[in-house]
């Protein structure tokens, strides 16, 4: 007996429908972890790994090391995580920032998010637990710290700007854990790394200022206004140069010095716009140039 006619139109259609569904969750989930953000943790880590702690003519044995491979995995887990439970918290405020990116609520339940951020967080402690209890104790305080961070610190003024620049700092400090060849070198990159995030995360309050004041939240440029938080902006890219340089200069270390010439002009450019930015597009466009300065700083340890 053949089958129906209908049947045999309406079953392709229907295979078609699921794998665009699929592929529709698919990357709204890859959206919703920030995976681009993973990506350049996992390369920072690794570049850090073969350039910083070196010796970088062994890089080959880096690349397969299977305990730093479960360590950087660890820490991915952790951030993606970090940024599931975020969202979850923050759907009211996104749905006024970002409308178009909110996954959690509209694609993704939110039963099913707690269950995948409690998911990966397990995996990401475990994982770290195999690399070494320091790395594990690490790891479940990044994920307290996320949890804290995206529940109560983030809408507080900049506390929450500075927890997240210290566990972006953390991301990096804990290769000293695993191993501490030339640490002062990776503690440059993390206070590099920490500043940059922390000027990021001021610059993406001022971003999201009209969202955040809708809901209580206590931001910088809430509390302060856009023009003093302008100001403790100035002072730390200010600090932040100082730090570079007198770094370079009391080490001795060349490679420091011309890191830190190296990250003088985009910072500097970033200065000089920011103290034209008034407008939320201006401020998206500060906000993306920092992880310019932060992706080219990662790329420049090669030179090192």
């Amino acid at each position: 007996m053949l089958p129906n006619r209908r049947i045999l139109v309406e079953i392709p259609w229907l295979m078609n429908g699921r794998w665009r569904y699929r592929r529709m969750l698919m990357k709204s989930f890859l959206r919703l972890i920030r995976v681009n953000n993973l990506l350049i943790v996992v390369l920072t880590q690794y570049l850090v790994r073969i350039f910083l702690v070196g010796p970088k003519e062994e890089w080959l044995s880096h690349l397969t090391d299977l305990r730093f491979f479960l360590l950087s995995v660890s820490t991915v887990l952790i951030a993606a995580a970090g940024y599931i439970i975020n969202d979850y918290y923050d759907i009211k405020i996104d749905t006024i920032n970002k409308p178009r990116r909110v996954v959690v609520g509209r694609i993704l339940r939110r039963r099913q998010a707690i269950i995948i951020h409690m998911a990966l967080n397990v995996l990401g402690i475990g994982l770290g637990l195999l690399v070494g209890w320091e790395v594990g104790l690490v790891n479940l305080l990044a994920t307290f710290t996320l949890w804290l961070y995206s529940n109560q610190l983030k809408r507080l003024p900049f506390i929450g700007n500075f927890t997240v620049a210290l566990l972006t700092a953390a991301s990096l400090l804990v290769i000293i854990l695993y191993e501490p060849r030339n640490g002062f070198l990776v503690v440059t990159f993390a206070i590099f790394a920490f500043f940059i995030s922390l000027i990021r995360e001021i610059i993406k309050d001022m971003e999201d200022l009209r969202g955040d004041a809708s809901f209580g939240c206590q931001t910088l440029p809430i509390v302060w206004g856009i023009r003093r938080t302008k100001t403790l902006l100035y002072i730390l890219i200010l600090s932040f140069l100082i730090i570079l340089f007198s770094l370079s200069f009391y080490l001795q270390d060349w490679i420091i010095f011309y890191f830190s010439l190296f990250v003088f002009l985009p910072v500097a450019w970033l200065t000089w716009r920011l103290n034209r930015a008034d407008t939320r597009r201006e401020f998206g466009y500060l906000s993306t140039w920092c992880k310019i300065i932060m992706l080219s700083g990662v790329l420049s340890m090669v030179f090192m």
